[in-house]
């Protein structure tokens, strides 16, 4: 019986696990270091060799200190576009779709997010907004819908993600909306257009990049 198994084990086909084994994880067998161990001195090689304030000396993410900074108006200015059919917008400009305004629901629902955006980014500081402006373009000949968004406060750090997420979240409610109908809707370019204000001044984008 043991060698009617043992001719059965034998005969059966190989895996394709088997036949394509995969490399050896260099991280875990080749190197002898962890994932953790690996991603904490890249981090700390990172921080030695750039600016970036997430992450403090030993290389462990942590929230910015903002307490000696000065308060400072601040406003940051964003943008990102939703491409859909002529046929969705259409549906969306004459106010036939039967979930409602979509237009004024997304507007609403950006401004809602950016109020929530510290909850959203782990890092982000809580922000007292004083100012959120949602504008919703309709560019038919572009077949697609921009968004730009304003947001201000007078604070001790930059509203640019307030300002993002405002826009992305307002992009997102159209698709939700719309999606029933036109499910190839593309969100893209959100980005940062324009900060005004704290140490480092005034930026705006360089349109030539």
């Amino acid at each position: 019986m043991e060698i009617l198994q043992y001719e059965h084990r034998k005969s059966k086909a190989a895996s394709p696990e088997e036949c394509y084994p995969s490399p050896p994880n260099p991280i875990s067998s080749g190197w002898g270091i962890s994932h953790s161990k690996l991603n904490k001195h890249l981090i700390k090689t990172i921080m030695q060799t750039s600016q970036f304030t997430h992450f403090n000396a030993a290389g462990d993410a942590h929230m910015v200190d903002v307490s000696d900074k000065n308060f400072t108006t601040r406003t940051a200015i964003t943008e990102g576009f939703i491409s859909l059919e002529p046929k969705t917008l259409e549906m969306i400009l004459q106010g036939g779709h039967k979930k409602g305004d979509v237009l004024g629901i997304a507007r609403i629902a950006g401004i809602m997010a950016s109020k929530r955006t510290a909850d959203l980014i782990p890092l982000c500081h809580p922000l007292p907004l004083t100012h959120v402006e949602i504008t919703l373009t309709p560019e038919p000949e572009n077949k697609r819908i921009r968004c730009q968004t304003i947001a201000k406060t007078h604070g001790q750090t930059g509203v640019e993600m307030e300002a993002l997420t405002a826009t992305t979240c307002a992009l997102l409610t159209i698709y939700d909306m719309c999606k029933a109908v036109d499910r190839g809707m593309v969100i893209s370019g959100v980005r940062l257009l324009e900060k005004i204000g704290g140490k480092s001044g005034h930026w705006r984008v360089d349109e030539t990049r």
